[in-house]
């Protein structure tokens, strides 16, 4: 009688536990940090407290650093191109939550790298409508069509090219890459223009030197999206360099701004 007793117990035990993780869709392990709670990790992973510890089967509120739990996220594995921005972007979080997630401090990641993503709150899943695969066009006559992933790198060029510089320099070397899409010298993608080469060399030196693939600020982010929408303070421009430069050919062309230490030229 007392075997078939805990026979039952551990029947109703294990049929208990189906029924809690049934109701999980997916799940990920999440590693406690310094100063967390099961409150914070709720918050961060858009779920309550209460749900973090039912899942764990903990029966207080104690963790410590760590530890690792289950959570209500899914899980992406970083691909070639990836930034922490496009990857946030695509799952409709912000770069900061997807860095505490995983314990990241920089911006560095990389191919084949697993990450934990948080759920999207119910507003911020409503307002994702991008990702990585989907082509966008802004509604202002005059601009091109582009990727997320694109505008990404549009944005990480800003950030190797003009970081140092003052805004409107920034929205300029953006435009000088719009106006090439636009003009028939040129390949008409913003990515074949970024990475076309000529004689065997880039076009762009951040391309050439690895600098491309600096995540991008959230400056150069703004900037890229300004161009996008029209806006060309390099006043049609196909080249832009910095006024240290020697080059005879580039100083030759007609000038058409000098924001900065930018020179922008047609």
């Amino acid at each position: 009688m007392k075997i078939l007793k805990r026979t039952a117990a551990l029947l109703v035990g294990v049929l208990l536990s189906t029924m809690l993780f049934a109701n999980v869709a997916y799940g990920a392990g999440y590693t406690v940090a310094n100063n967390d709670s099961l409150y914070k990790i709720g918050q961060l992973f858009n779920t309550s407290a209460n749900t973090v510890k039912t899942d764990n089967g903990l029966t207080s509120s104690v963790i410590y650093p760590g530890q690792v739990l289950y959570v209500r996220a899914s899980e992406y594995t970083v691909k070639s191109g990836d930034s922490l921005y496009l990857i946030a972007n695509r799952y409709g979080i912000t770069v900061e939550a997807l860095k505490r997630a995983n314990g990241i401090w920089d911006n560095m990641i990389c191919p084949g790298q697993e990450l934990i993503v948080p759920a999207a709150s119910t507003a911020a899943a409503k307002t994702t409508t991008l990702n990585t695969e989907t082509a966008v066009t802004s509604a202002v006559s005059g601009t091109i069509s582009y990727t997320q992933a694109e505008l990404d790198l549009l944005a990480r060029l800003v950030t190797a090219e003009a970081e140092n510089q003052p805004y409107s320099a920034q929205v300029g070397v953006a435009a000088v890459v719009i106006n090439r899409v636009k003009s028939d010298l040129f390949p008409d993608t913003i990515s074949s223009v970024i990475y076309q080469k000529s004689d065997g060399y880039y076009q762009f030196t951040p391309v050439e030197n690895g600098w491309i693939n600096k995540p991008a600020t959230q400056t150069a982010i703004n900037a890229a999206l300004e161009a996008l929408k029209g806006s060309d303070p390099s006043k049609g421009s196909l080249y832009y360099f910095d006024d240290s430069a020697t080059n005879k050919w580039l100083w030759s062309k007609p000038l058409k701004a000098y924001i900065g230490d930018m020179v922008f030229v047609y």
